[in-house]
């Protein structure tokens, strides 16, 4: 059996079959989010908006653990308001 690590944003990860789901984008009490597309394109605000109509928005970080939002390309090594590991901060579409 191989030896399991606890995931980390930016970590790819697989299936059981060995078979590369995507990478991970962030964290909630729930688990993790993986993105299945390379790079920010996958997370852009299209690809998270897709077949819904919004109005403007941008995507931006968020940290589960106090809500702190801030520009992406500013990603810190942890949040500034509240001090959580970068973890817990993932990609958020804000309006």
């Amino acid at each position: 059996m191989a030896e399991r690590t606890q995931p980390t944003v930016g970590m790819t990860v697989y299936a059981e079959d060995g078979r590369e789901l995507g990478t991970v984008r962030g964290f909630d009490e729930d688990g993790f989010f993986v993105t299945t597309r390379e790079g920010l394109a996958g997370l852009s605000v299209e690809h998270e908006r897709a077949g819904h109509e919004f109005g403007e928005a941008e995507l931006v970080w968020r940290c589960s653990d106090c809500g702190e939002v801030g520009e992406l390309d500013d990603l810190p090594d942890s949040c500034p308001n509240c001090g959580a590991q970068r973890e817990a901060l993932y990609y958020w579409t804000e309006d």
